[in-house]
């Protein structure tokens, strides 16, 4: 429970009937007390033994919200026992370890799913129908700019921010923390090829407030016949989920849920109102539910096809910053 997004898990739980919480693994019984008190949450619900909460609630499926070190041994446990699991993104920072997970999937027929707040956006559905129709394309290139303030800016919790900013459980700071969201959409917007090249750098410009971790990284990717630049950062001025698409017939700006506009060569911009999304893809407990049982197909952006490559993109470009000093 120490990934903050689970406050909206536990308030969609309250508000809605489709989703029912048989138990809750969190070794923090204070953090899991207060959240408890907060959305009226049944003690009895609690344990401190993963293994144990699974086998006595044999839920259906597991949302996994703690440190992106933490999701391998989550699906070493659930996938043994025929438990799908939804991991917060990104899947992994370890290439292994993203393997591992694809492994465990696929020998034991459950879906291990990675949830981005991006994938529930009409506007970059859109964008994608005007690239595949041809409307707009081919692309060319692509910038992503994802981040905020910073988690210690914006309020999250000390629980939250203590293994967000540890490299050893988070990977990184911005760089994996945002930088999944360019890694998932530039292979979305590509037909899942790979990257050809890999380039990376970070620095940490507020090294009062996150002397351990990168705050601001750069990702450039390379296609055959296309460039993505991927800009994370904790050091934006407000909450950024933007992507820029420039194709050989024009651009898209896909913004934050709904807002989108396209542009014409050598034209100013036209908004553009995307149609609804697909009911299955209303929300993620929505298509969580429909996926593993069968009602929806797997959504690309959440699948593990897509999500190792974005842990290869994470692995590479960490490990080229590593070396990297950082700004003090």
């Amino acid at each position: 429970m120490s990934h903050g997004h689970v406050e909206g898990l536990l308030w969609q739980d309250r508000e809605r009937e489709d989703i029912q919480i048989v138990g809750v693994y969190e070794p923090n019984r204070t953090l899991f007390d207060r959240l408890a008190t907060k959305y009226n949450l049944d003690p009895s619900l609690y344990s401190d033994n993963l293994p144990t909460m699974l086998d006595k609630a044999k839920p259906e499926a597991a949302s996994v919200m703690g440190p992106i070190s933490e999701h391998k041994a989550a699906v070493e446990a659930c996938a043994p026992r025929h438990i799908h699991a939804l991991l917060e993104k990104p899947l992994a920072f370890d290439t292994a370890d993203a393997t591992r997970m694809a492994q465990l999937a696929e020998q034991n027929h459950v879906l291990v799913l990675t949830n981005f707040e991006t994938s529930w956006y009409a506007s970059l559905r859109e964008a994608k129908r005007l690239i595949d129709s041809g409307e707009l394309s081919p692309i060319r290139k692509m910038i992503f700019r994802h981040g905020h303030k910073g988690p210690k800016e914006i309020g999250c919790s000390t629980e939250f921010t203590d293994w967000l900013t540890d490299p050893e459980k988070n990977g990184g700071g911005a760089l994996v923390d945002f930088g999944c969201y360019g890694a998932v959409l530039s292979t979305w917007l590509m037909q899942c090829q790979r990257p050809t090249t890999i380039t990376a750098s970070a620095t940490t410009l507020k090294p009062a407030i996150y002397p351990r971790v990168d705050d601001d990284a750069t990702i450039i990717l390379t296609y055959p016949t296309a460039t993505a630049t991927i800009q994370a950062s904790w050091c934006w001025t407000h909450d950024n989920k933007e992507a820029d698409i420039y194709t050989e017939k024009g651009s898209i700006h896909a913004g934050k849920w709904d807002s989108l506009s396209t542009r014409a060569q050598n034209a100013p911009p036209v908004t553009v109102s995307p149609p609804a999304k697909p009911p299955e893809l209303e929300n993620e407990w929505t298509y969580l539910r429909k996926v593993i049982r069968g009602e929806c197909p797997v959504d690309p952006l959440s699948s593990l096809e897509y999500n190792v490559i974005v842990a290869e993109v994470l692995d590479t470009a960490r490990h080229q910053c590593a070396d990297t000093p950082k700004r003090r």
